[in-house]
């Protein structure tokens, strides 16, 4: 949050400030939550794919493919390109997510970000207290971090069955809840699932992130620039040791929050244009190939448009269906593959590493958010969202325990021994599902007697 990101609370800079309109969030919710069945698809695929075909399953995503520059090149496989630069744009869709909730969110001033800050740092201490409990002095420790994070996407398109019944403070809780809980993800893997640290690696990334500091401050508004910078950054910290997805979370940071114009500007100049439409006749019909000035008033407004629209939101709404439709299915897809025939189910379940995922979302996630909502509350002085009661925040608790995209994701950073791996994808997939199930039900009841 660079240059004018900062000023982005004064009031001199026009920027729309806390709390962000209801029509706005709308927007926003509709988008994450409908983002849940492509994924969902995904993952069912996988599963299907991979009991039927293992070994196609298994070849397809080893497959290596090599980026070749001069003497330069990358050779991963098909899996890794998926979980290292194509996730990265979801780290960095998740980046600019929390950068706007800190701006002009729920996350914006101190006494806002309360009351879901708090809740999500329950929902991720918890749950990593039970993997850790299950787990301790076992060399699947790593996967502490496993059952800490909340799929926004999944638990969103959960509590949106309840349509109108859910209160609107509800959602907006959950969404701040789970963008809160990403920003943790992303520190911890950033620091903790780190192996080893290439010092020059980090010198040169750091090199091209003062360049986009630098462009910021200069209000360099072509976005071509970040995405130059920014594949820099991602480079420089794939060579590093630090996993290469979290360059877009810090490339995110850098993005102007601010555009060209502002407001009034904007207004003042889609007057002139407007008022440049004059027609002989009383309606102008199609004018748009006879009249010169028409044809160039509205290239003007459209000019005035996409200078008044921040980098930001303009980078953010061009990612979201490209990550939602296609990079986070492709990631499900690479990733949900668990062959069942090769496990003991019943033995399985009773693993170290299922039982602590599977116990870290369904009781960890929900325990932690209450207890540290409740905390905020009564110590902090915090207040519920209007229309929300405490047993919807049981309810909603228990959706905090869906826990499928960094949980898997994690996963990946965390095992390289494929039964491990297994484990964890079960405890996931069981955890999620109960979860689910479990929030909606609670919320039902508890919507059906709000009613009453």
């Amino acid at each position: 949050m660079m240059q004018g990101d900062v000023t982005a609370n004064n009031t001199k800079q026009n920027l729309p400030g806390p709390p962000i309109s209801l029509e706005v969030f709308q927007r926003f919710i509709h988008k994450a939550a409908s983002g849940s069945m492509p994924l969902f698809s995904a993952a069912v695929l996988a599963l299907v794919w991979a009991n039927i075909s293992p070994q196609s399953y298994h070849d397809f995503w080893s497959t290596n493919t090599t980026l070749e520059i001069g003497n330069w090149q990358i050779s991963k496989s098909a899996a890794h390109w998926t979980n290292e630069a194509l996730m990265t744009l979801f780290f960095l869709t998740v980046g600019m997510e929390i950068k706007r909730e800190i701006l002009v969110g729920e996350l914006a001033s101190f006494k806002m970000a309360m009351l879901p800050v708090a809740a999500a740092l329950g929902g991720m201490l918890l749950p990593a207290c039970i993997y850790a409990l299950f787990n301790h002095n076992e060399p699947s420790i790593k996967g502490w971090g496993i059952p800490m994070a909340t799929d926004i996407a999944f638990s969103l398109a959960v509590l949106a069955i309840l349509g109108k019944r859910a209160p609107v403070g509800l959602r907006i809780f959950l969404s701040a809840l789970a963008i809160a809980d990403d920003l943790g993800a992303v520190l911890v893997i950033a620091i903790f699932y780190t192996a080893s640290l290439s010092i020059s690696h980090l010198i040169v990334g750091l090199g091209f992130i003062v360049c986009l500091y630098v462009a910021n401050r200069l209000w360099v508004r072509n976005a071509l620039v970040y995405i130059v910078l920014g594949v820099g950054v991602w480079l420089a910290i794939m060579g590093s040791g630090v996993h290469a997805t979290v360059a877009g979370a810090i490339v995110a940071m850098f993005i102007p929050a601010q555009g060209r114009y502002d407001t009034d500007t904007f207004i003042r100049t889609a007057k002139e244009k407007l008022n440049r439409f004059e027609c002989i006749k009383t309606t102008c019909k199609r004018t748009m190939l006879l009249d010169q000035n028409h044809l160039e008033s509205v290239l003007d407004i459209e000019m005035a448009c996409h200078n008044v629209e921040t980098p930001l939101q303009r980078m953010e709404y061009s990612l979201h269906s490209w990550v939602a439709y296609l990079i986070l299915p492709l990631f499900a897809l690479a990733n949900t593959g668990l062959v069942f025939k090769d496990i003991d189910l019943a033995a399985a379940l009773t693993q170290p590493v299922t039982l602590g995922v599977t116990l870290g979302l369904v009781l960890g996630k929900p325990i932690g958010i209450f207890l540290f909502t409740l905390l905020a509350v009564k110590v902090l002085k915090a207040h519920l969202p209007s229309g929300v009661e405490w047993k919807h925040i049981v309810g909603v608790s228990m959706l905090g325990g869906i826990g499928f995209t960094m949980s898997l994701f994690i996963t990946g950073l965390s095992f390289s021994r494929p039964e491990l791996t297994s484990y964890s994808k079960l405890g996931i997939v069981t955890g999620s599902l109960v979860s689910a199930a479990g929030g909606l039900a609670v919320l039902m009841l508890t919507s059906k007697k709000t009613e009453a």
